[in-house]
């Protein structure tokens, strides 16, 4: 799948935002670089995407870290993922209505059935860290 486009992966994101399933909540994603194993978006966190606090809800910064890294590995040598095996998610900050967000996935190692890849959740204009993950991903029949 490396041989995907930028535009492509543009393009297979917005779809992904316009299904009418959970993943919709992805509909605001901006993709804005994406290279073999790696993928970086952007998003501005508006009222829908947060909790009651009024900040990023956490479900939406996992469904984020899930579907970002899943990217990622998409977009590798060998990226036909599976199901997820594990994900781990560390929250250091809050983001709040307004902000802009940088995710940025890379994948760290893939094997014959095993992805693992790092995702980084952080406050575009502060640098701030608003998440961290780590996810593994069976690898499907390539």
């Amino acid at each position: 799948m490396a041989s995907l486009t930028l535009n492509s992966l543009k393009q297979l994101m917005k779809t992904i935002g316009d299904s009418p399933g959970f993943d919709r909540v992805t509909s605001k994603l901006n993709v804005l670089a994406a290279s073999p194993g790696k993928v970086v978006c952007e998003m501005k966190v508006e009222e829908e995407h947060t909790n009651r606090g009024g900040t990023l809800h956490g479900g939406l910064t996992a469904t984020l870290i899930d579907i970002i890294s899943t990217t990622a590995i998409m977009y590798s040598e060998r990226g036909s993922p599976g199901v997820s095996v594990d994900m781990n998610i560390t929250y250091m900050n809050a983001a709040n209505i307004g902000d802009d967000v940088l995710i940025t996935a890379q994948v760290l190692k893939q094997g014959r059935t095993l992805a693992f890849a790092t995702v980084d959740v952080v406050n575009k204009s502060t640098g701030k860290f608003i998440a961290q993950g780590r996810h593994t991903k069976h690898l499907g029949n390539s």
